[in-house]
């Protein structure tokens, strides 16, 4: 990929969803594409970029799928859902019976159907709903199906995937693991652009997550995210990032509990 046909891609990127596509990435990006350029019959990247820009819509939201990382696993980062059990223990003790969870950047379903898991047990007869959200249709469609292979459930403790996982047979003799309904009703996934202010979300929220999805923003597009998530954000609630991520740097409220932690200040 010439470094010209690399750059409008970086440019679409960055304005439409605030991804910043470093330099350095073209061969990922031109490997990410390769499928779509077969699907549309294209020999070359630039033709593709030409195809983007006079097509829009629905082209840049595959665009979007195809350059997005998706990777993610159930119990990812395991002190962050013991930390969610503990705020929500908190606030039942303070009589509070209704709460909301939003994980944003939620890929394929493991993270917000780990934390289904761990609030389920908790929050008996309260009224509680994960918003999961991805800019990827794909991830949200595989989020949808909630079903997963052996080797994706194996971080489960057992306890849990017999209590929320219903087993069936699968192709060529492995074993398949489906999200039981109770716990499937209490996601809701939806596709959301975090580059497009404000978000839609009222608040406030009991809880964030927004794992692993900074590093893929550049400072001012950190900035209005996490300005976003202050807005959102419950009085005393966490946010969770990646253990890689930090808010160093940008201008925020949010105060540091432990490395990856963050807690909106209590109402004064």
């Amino acid at each position: 990929m010439d470094a010209e046909t690399y750059q409008g891609f970086q440019r679409i990127a960055h304005e439409r969803a605030g991804i910043f596509l470093r330099p350095g990435k073209a061969a990922l990006v031109e490997a990410r594409l390769a499928r779509r350029l077969r699907e549309l019959a294209l020999s070359t990247e630039r033709e593709y970029l030409a195809h983007l820009q006079a097509a829009g819509g629905d082209e840049l939201v595959r665009f979007l799928d195809a350059i997005s990382t998706n990777f993610t696993h159930f119990f990812r980062e395991a002190d962050h859902f013991e930390a969610l059990v503990q705020s929500v223990r908190v606030a039942r003790r303070a009589g509070q019976r209704r709460f909301r969870v939003w994980c944003a950047g939620c890929s394929s379903g493991e993270e917000p159907y780990t934390a289904a898991m761990v609030l389920e047990p908790e929050l008996d007869g309260c009224d509680w709903r994960i918003l999961a959200t991805d800019l990827s249709t794909r991830v949200l469609a595989r989020a949808a199906e909630a079903t997963y292979a052996d080797e994706e459930v194996a971080a489960i403790p057992a306890a849990l995937r017999a209590r929320f996982l219903a087993a069936r047979p699968g192709p060529g003799g492995s074993t398949l693991h489906e999200v039981v309904p109770r716990l499937r009703e209490r996601v809701v996934l939806r596709r959301l652009n975090l580059a497009e202010h404000p978000y839609p979300m009222r608040g406030p929220l009991d809880a964030i997550f927004c794992r692993n999805v900074m590093i893929y923003f550049d400072r001012p597009m950190r900035a209005g995210l996490v300005e976003e998530l202050e807005r959102l954000l419950r009085p005393g609630a966490p946010l969770f990032v990646g253990h890689s991520e930090t808010l160093a740097g940008i201008p925020t409220r949010l105060r540091s509990e432990r490395p990856s932690v963050y807690r909106m200040p209590e109402a004064t």
